[in-house]
């Protein structure tokens, strides 16, 4: 198969698919609730191995077989200020709006900041394929960790914010396909980024880090659910040592 070939299968399995979360939540919303907490902390885990495990050792790889110097830990600060930055954005955007008379900016905001994010992944999965399939296939499955349960809160936003189930359908579904924009775009302009694919790789690490570290670990603090501190605490270690063994795996 050809990397354009795998980059679409497992984008359309990373980002697209991941709304079968949120569908189950229109279907079953009570298990859909229920289950969510525990794909979190697994799904912080995931992000987490597949940062340290996979794009960081890559990326110092990368950078070696090039012959190029980069500075990784540089741009992974810079993706984790990146990603803080865009959420510092929609949230303050969202805050101002809620200070007028008009209340349905936030969904726009969230179908704004799902499509951001979406197109992020897909250029994250996309630059992991160009370089090496196997780095591409744990990229794509830790991103499908961590966007099954942010759908479910997604479409929970939404629907609370009263559309009917088909339209909240439609616009996760017009969402997620910027994944699909964000992987293309990568995938035909990589010869004339190729020199650039450490730093690529680098900031994606940030990004994940941020996502696990900023806004999934304070989450489960947050709501200190009386009786599954141990089962999210050893998710989230499960989610770590998956990935590890993915990698070790198909290093093998």
């Amino acid at each position: 198969m050809s990397i354009l070939g795998y980059i679409i299968i497992f984008t359309i399995i990373g980002s697209i698919l991941s709304l079968v979360g949120g569908v189950i939540l229109l279907a079953r919303e009570k298990i859909a609730l229920k289950v969510s907490h525990f794909l979190i902390s697994f799904a912080a885990g995931a992000l987490l191995g597949a940062a340290f495990f996979d794009l960081l050792p890559e990326s110092l790889e990368e950078a070696e077989a090039l012959g190029v110097k980069v500075n990784i830990f540089f741009w992974v600060l810079l993706g984790i200020l990146l990603f803080f930055i865009l959420e510092r954005f929609i949230h303050w955007f969202h805050h101002n709006q809620h200070q007028g008379e008009e209340v349905k900016p936030v969904v726009p905001m969230v179908v704004l900041g799902d499509s951001v994010h979406n197109f992020i992944d897909g250029a994250a999965i996309a630059a992991a394929f160009t370089v090496d399939i196997n780095v591409g296939i744990i990229t794509a499955l830790a991103v499908a960790a961590h966007e099954v349960p942010q759908e479910i809160g997604n479409f929970a936003i939404l629907l609370h914010q009263g559309l009917k189930k088909g339209r909240v359908l439609f616009l996760k579904l017009l969402s997620a396909s910027t994944a699909l924009l964000g992987a293309f775009l990568t995938y035909f302009l990589s010869e004339s980024i190729e020199g650039i694919f450490p730093i690529l790789l680098s900031t994606t690490a940030g990004f994940f880090i941020y996502i696990a570290v900023a806004d999934i670990i304070p989450d489960i603090h947050h709501k200190n659910r009386k009786g599954f501190a141990f089962a999210e605490s050893s998710l989230l270690i499960l989610g770590i040592i998956v990935v590890w063994v993915g990698v070790k795996l198909l290093e093998g």
